[in-house]
């Protein structure tokens, strides 16, 4: 697991410059403080670097990156983890092949020159980003894994295409602008982003299960953009009916999660676990525990208010298990006070300081001595958890029941979700119009983001918000989502597609994933988003993920044995962390960093917000009148505010050209 960099000029004499490359991987050395390593290729205007975390292969010269295949034509930097790598590798072998190293890394290589991009793919299981050069086409492949669980950002300059691991690295070239766009800045606020995009001007991610191609001809560069796969989940008429043998679905989510997890015990270091109160990383632990026969070190977070604290199951599970249990508990002040530095890493906005959370614990590992956890991210995405989920089943998925039965059960899922009601859930219902062209409803899980327009827009200054008059953020994501893969879906298959798309991808995997572990040089393996595993669950009828009342049905009934009995009868947690609101220190804290980064003098230095219309957000907020849901939903929208200020800092107002030098000045690396 590490960081990877780059740039491919579009004049092959125009060499990168050897310590741009360097200052580009050192300004992400938490992403690998194991070491760097940097290659430019003579006569191609090609150049990467990277800086590694060693987890396979410790040894740090013979695994260092960017890797030259035996003909120098080929050049490969990667991040993340090829599972089933020593299988591929063995018969590469019987085929001829000849590896340097025991890093899993090598296989692109020769894979790549026996079958090609297109067929390496497919043999490709884990998490990961990779850029890979072939010489003897001029094309440089920019590759990120099928559900973005690994970052890849590019974005092309006056004299090329720069790309990176994290935003950080793009502009840590000095050919690179950094500055907000409009659409960019408009959809921190609201939280749900445009897939592929991000907050700044012309800098643009790799989509999940794509290649970004980059073709050379002629002192020319030409960026195309393929899928190689996709959440597909089966058509209606294709499920069988309401009577089938539900054991086949509960024995094969049991056999692939099992295989899922084995595949991602494999390290040369120690692995632990994620552990909260939730059946997915419950089942995480157990399967875990099972397989290695051994006390597994859990790492859980704990949280001041008895609402959002999950400690006494996840407790009760690692009693049950046998395991090395670390509880991080958590105040006010600690989720605040590490704000700032939480937004420099997850380079973009946070409506919860669950990322806080997740950045402080990921750093409490890394203290421990442990560089690899299993976590339970993309159980819900797959098993239809949310309670977003459950609403759609209920309103567009359950035609044969009578409108008064739904009816109850889309009332008890309101007052059981009642806390999560201004931010998981919509305070009222909002309608897309693009979404209900697209898809023929607006999805419950983007409405509460979509519904933020009407709060958002007013809080954009003047000259920015001018540009904003007819763009429609709805339209926008909805434009972005294949149509075969909606058409002749289900109602919850088309609700799971969306989330996959939008919120996996641009929250969960980002700033509650990736992002805030790898700030501390902390490797999560989320096991369920194993495309094996992934393939078969998308074959399971909708109504065996959700049973009457019940999500996640079949992944519930397949860890039945493992599970304390509290949590195999309890109804999904969205976990996240106590709002402002309901904690009068953690207000003031906010007001706190309020008074540096939305000061008059701030917002109006920025040129992002306006400064009265911040103002009567936060007076608003304060306000004794104003309900509690509507709360939740401000104080998402002032964590935003605070974020897109803190960007601004970060990124716009900082040299981080000179930042990235000093960084790699401090540490020693050079070229």
């Amino acid at each position: 697991m590490c960081g990877i960099a780059g740039i491919f000029n579009r004049d092959a004499s125009q060499a990168p410059q050897a310590q741009t490359l360097v200052n580009m991987a050192a300004i992400m050395h938490h992403r690998g403080p194991d070491g760097f390593g940097y290659h430019v290729m003579p006569n191609t205007g090609v150049g990467f670097s990277h800086a590694r975390l060693s987890i396979i292969d410790l040894n740090e010269d013979r695994a260092r990156q960017p890797f030259l295949n035996k003909n120098g034509n080929l050049l490969l930097a990667h991040n993340g983890e090829f599972y089933d790598f020593k299988r591929i590798r063995a018969d590469l072998t019987a085929q001829g092949a000849r590896f340097h190293s025991k890093s899993d890394s090598e296989i692109v290589l020769h894979l790549f020159e026996r079958v090609g991009l297109e067929r390496t793919l497919t043999e490709l299981r884990g998490e990961f980003a990779f850029a890979l050069y072939d010489q003897t086409d001029d094309a440089m492949y920019l590759v990120r894994d099928r559900f973005g669980i690994k970052p890849l950002y590019y974005v092309e300059t006056d004299q090329g295409v720069v790309f990176g691991s994290e935003l950080k690295v793009l502009f840590a070239h000095p050919s690179v602008k950094r500055e907000f766009s409009s659409e960019g800045l408009y959809h921190q606020l609201i939280q749900v982003m445009v897939p592929g995009s991000t907050a700044f001007a012309g800098v643009k991610q790799v989509a999940p299960g794509h290649v970004v191609k980059i073709q050379r001809q002629n002192g020319k560069l030409t960026l195309s953009e393929d899928k190689y796969w996709d959440v597909n989940f089966p058509q209606v008429h294709e499920y069988p009916g309401d009577d089938v043998d539900e054991t086949q679905y509960i024995e094969g989510v049991r056999k692939h999660l099992l295989e899922a997890v084995q595949h991602r015990l494999t390290a040369d270091v120690p692995v632990g676990c994620y552990l909260s109160g939730g059946i997915d990383s419950c089942a995480i632990l157990g399967l875990s525990a099972a397989a290695t026969q051994t006390s597994v070190k859990a790492f859980t977070i704990g949280f001041d208010s008895n609402e959002y604290d999950e400690t006494p199951i996840a407790q009760e599970m690692a009693e049950a298990t046998g395991a090395d249990h670390h509880i991080m508990r958590l105040n006010a002040d600690d989720l605040y006070d590490h704000f700032v530095k939480t937004i420099w890493h997850t380079e973009r906005t946070i409506y919860n300081t669950l990322g806080v959370a997740k950045y402080l614990m990921s750093q409490q590992v890394n203290q421990v001595g442990y560089k690899v956890v299993l976590t339970g991210e993309g159980s819900d995405e797959l098993f239809a958890g949310y309670p977003a989920f459950r609403k759609d089943m209920f309103l567009h998925g359950l035609d044969h029941l009578p409108d008064s039965e739904r009816k109850a059960w889309q009332e008890l899922l309101e007052k059981n979700n009642k806390l999560f009601k201004g931010a998981m859930l919509a305070r009222e219902e909002f309608v897309s119009p693009a979404f209900n062209a697209k898809m023929g409803f607006t999805p419950s899980c983007v409405q509460p983001w979509l519904s933020c327009g009407d709060i958002a827009l007013p809080l954009i200054a003047e000259k920015r918000r001018e540009k904003l008059t007819d763009y429609d953020a709805g339209k926008a994501i909805a434009e972005t989502l294949d149509e075969t893969m909606l058409k002749g879906r289900h109602p919850l298959d088309r609700a799971q597609y969306v989330w996959i798309k939008t919120m996996l991808e641009g929250q969960i995997l980002t700033w509650g994933g990736d992002r805030v572990d790898m700030a501390n040089s902390m490797e999560a393996r989320p096991a369920f988003l194993d495309h094996h595993l992934a393939e078969y669950a998308f074959t399971v009828p909708p109504h065996l993920r959700i049973k009457g009342n019940k999500e996640k049905y079949v992944l519930r009934e397949a860890m039945k044995g493992l599970l304390p009995e509290t949590l195999y009868k309890r109804e999904k947690f969205a976990f996240m962390a106590p709002p402002a609101h309901t904690d009068p220190k953690k207000w003031q804290a906010v007001l706190k960093l309020a008074e540096q980064f939305l000061s008059k003098e701030a917002v109006e230095e920025a040129g992002l917000l306006d400064f009265d219309a911040v103002q009567t957000t936060f007076a608003r907020h304060e306000s004794d009148t104003v309900s509690i849901d509507e709360k939740v939903q401000l104080d998402a929208v002032i964590n935003h505010m605070l974020g897109v200020q803190i960007l601004h800092h970060h990124f716009v107002k900082t040299d981080v050209p000179q930042l990235a030098q000093q960084r790699a000045n401090e540490l020693g690396w050079h070229a």
